[in-house]
């Protein structure tokens, strides 16, 4: 088992929670407060590029570039651990560490950019960041303290199936890395059961990609949903009804497109998205509005909520807009 910081770090903030799924930023916010992580948010860190890398806009010295700052900020700021939120986020910034500590002459020229841009305090020296030491998903840091995640569970979730949906860019990029392995991921399945929600374990296409592929969501959207579709048919199988996610990418792709999928199949999934963090939060009491966010969500959460017994009342909004915590 690798060792997992608990303080020293610097939650790094996702594009896609952000403008998608904000809930997920301020689940996790909570449960590090609940759960004593030392974190920080450093309004100077920029994107990790991955959309764009992926759609082929930034290169990959780019990208590296644009880490090798974001390295700086988390080092200035006293944080050198750097928990993503999103697992592109992840793969990205991985990626990046190695070649900036292994690949001499791309760190000699981005530190050269760096210079010649003004922004020579940011230059990188080898050994800066280790990706393997340095570098963790939240869920990751989650689960390193999922002991006292035991010590708390308010909710019965035994009359729910859940399934898990562990993300390509946390499993199938950097294997050396992944907890518990990449054949039958448990990571998330191991928290849930932390606060004594047990889940259906493995299921067919439990390894399957959720389709989003970026572009492929855009350029061959058919391809895209037939992906998607095949998993949620055999999540139906299984009679689920919640499906846990780690990465904002997967979660956008399976809530927001379940119901284009229905209405094309002409069939009912019934099932709820959440992201881990929103799932062990709101286990702990926090406020499925002002903390989950659940009001970002296209599937509906209410209806789980009701059979929770939580009484699904908004928040009083402010201008209009429900005020999130964090």
């Amino acid at each position: 088992m690798k060792k997992i910081p608990d303080k020293d770090i610097l939650l790094f903030k996702s594009c896609l929670v952000s403008v998608e799924y904000p809930g997920v930023e301020s689940s996790t916010a909570f449960l590090f407060d609940k759960l004593g992580v030392g974190y920080h948010r450093d309004q100077r860190q920029s994107c990790c590029t991955g959309l764009g890398h992926y759609y082929d806009l930034f290169d990959q010295l780019s990208t590296t570039a644009l880490a090798a700052r974001n390295f700086w900020v988390a080092r200035d700021s006293g944080n050198p651990n750097i928990a993503v939120m999103c697992a592109t986020c992840y793969a990205i910034l991985k990626k990046s560490a190695e070649i900036l500590n292994e690949n001499d002459e791309a760190r000699e020229k981005i530190n050269g950019l760096l210079e010649e841009g003004g922004l020579g305090k940011m230059v990188y020296h080898k050994g800066d960041i280790d990706p393997h030491k340095n570098i963790f998903h939240a869920a990751e840091i989650l689960y390193h303290k999922k002991d006292l995640l035991k010590d708390s569970p308010n909710l019965d979730f035994s009359q729910f199936n859940i399934a898990t949906h562990h993300a390509c860019h946390y499993c199938k990029v950097h294997y050396e890395d992944t907890i518990g392995g990449v054949r039958h991921p448990m990571l998330l399945d191991e928290l849930a059961a932390s606060c004594g929600a047990e889940t259906v374990g493995w299921y067919d296409q439990k390894r399957l990609t959720c389709g989003a592929g970026f572009r492929q969501r855009f350029t061959n959207n058919d391809l895209s949903l037939k992906v998607t579709a095949e998993k949620l048919l055999s999540l139906k199988e299984n009679q689920t009804d919640i499906m846990l996610h780690m990465c904002p990418n997967c979660q956008m792709q399976y809530d927001r497109y379940q119901p284009v999928i229905e209405k094309k199949q002409n069939v009912k999934f019934n099932i709820f998205h959440l992201n881990i963090a929103q799932f062990l939060a709101l286990n702990m009491g926090a406020d499925p509005y002002r903390v989950l966010g659940i009001q970002t969500h296209t599937v509906p959460v209410e209806p789980l909520l009701k059979k929770l017994g939580i009484e699904p009342v908004k928040t009083p909004v402010e201008d209009g807009k429900i005020k999130m915590d964090h």
